[in-house]
């Protein structure tokens, strides 16, 4: 599909406290969810979802390892920059960081330790976007660990609660969010909450507030994993591997950079050379190369 939005944010910051002692020496996009960093999962979903402009915020001591990784995205066909949170004041202050990035236009962000299975959903909202904000709601079982979104008889969203003790529904807001140039200014608006940082909650009841917020309620078929406990780990890293036995590598960069059309079967092929003997490589050949067209 063609994406409304061609620039996407990928917030990989945080302290990862709950991997501890995993994020000791590293930033936990970096750990590996089967066979592929973290991070490879939500770039993988902004690529899939036809961004090719893509900006990644982290700490200053852990962009470099990132970009080391990454590079600028040119060997994917894509366009990668990076830049520094230096003190993580909430979700929210990656569109102050990332103002010139967005200029006039419109944007996705996507927080790094957070992996979507099958994006069929997220496309059909993506493609009734124009203005405003969406937000994606997923059904869980503790919704006091997330921002809640709650709903009135015909699906349409009427309140935004960050971790409440009484949630009002149990559908959570995920880490994915369509927010059309005025998010910037709107951001600059919020103010820090009381653990002093501001709440990407805040800035989606602003949005609700002015009537243009719109939610998409997954159903049971969409699979979503917040990455930040060594248990959801294990189950991203089970769910990957199962479809990995199948011939499907989800979350691999390649493979989408391929299929979305960044590059073609002679440039996967440089990349598949220039890479060491290993199974993702011998995967990479299966399922990109030597694939039927």
């Amino acid at each position: 599909m063609k994406s409304k939005i061609r620039k996407g944010i990928i917030l990989a910051g945080g302290s990862g406290t709950r991997l501890y002692p995993l994020t000791a020496g590293i930033t936990k996009q970096l750990l590996p969810v089967y066979d592929k960093p973290m991070i490879y999962y939500p770039l993988s979903t902004l690529m899939s979802l036809d961004m090719r402009d893509i900006l990644i915020i982290s700490t200053p001591s852990d962009l470099p390892q990132l970009a080391t990784l990454l590079g600028d995205g040119s060997r994917i066909g894509i366009n990668l920059c990076y830049a520094a949170q230096a003190e993580p004041h909430g979700i929210p202050q990656a569109f102050e960081i990332g103002a010139d990035f967005i200029g006039g236009e419109n944007v996705s962000l996507i927080l790094g330790d957070n992996i979507f299975g099958g994006l069929d959903q997220i496309e059909a909202g993506l493609a009734g976007f124009d203005c405003g904000g969406m937000i994606f709601g997923h059904r869980v079982s503790n919704p006091s660990r997330y921002g809640v979104v709650e709903v009135d008889s015909a699906g349409k969203p009427i309140s935004i609660e960050e971790k409440p003790d009484h949630p009002k529904s149990d559908f959570a807001v995920t880490g994915l969010y369509f927010y059309d140039p005025r998010v910037v200014q709107m951001t600059r608006s919020l103010k820090p909450s009381a653990r002093g940082e501001l709440e990407i909650s805040d800035l989606n009841r602003v949005w609700l507030d002015e009537g243009e917020l719109r939610l998409v309620r997954f159903d049971d078929r969409q699979v979503w994993f917040d990455v930040g406990t060594p248990e959801s780990m294990l189950r991203a890293a089970r769910y990957v591997a199962s479809f990995a036995d199948d011939g499907v590598l989800l979350g691999s960069i390649e493979i989408t950079a391929l299929r979305q059309g960044f590059i073609d079967r002679g440039q996967l092929q440089c990349l598949v050379d220039g890479m060491p003997t290993c199974r993702y490589k011998e995967q990479l050949v299966s399922v990109g190369i030597n694939a039927d067209s």
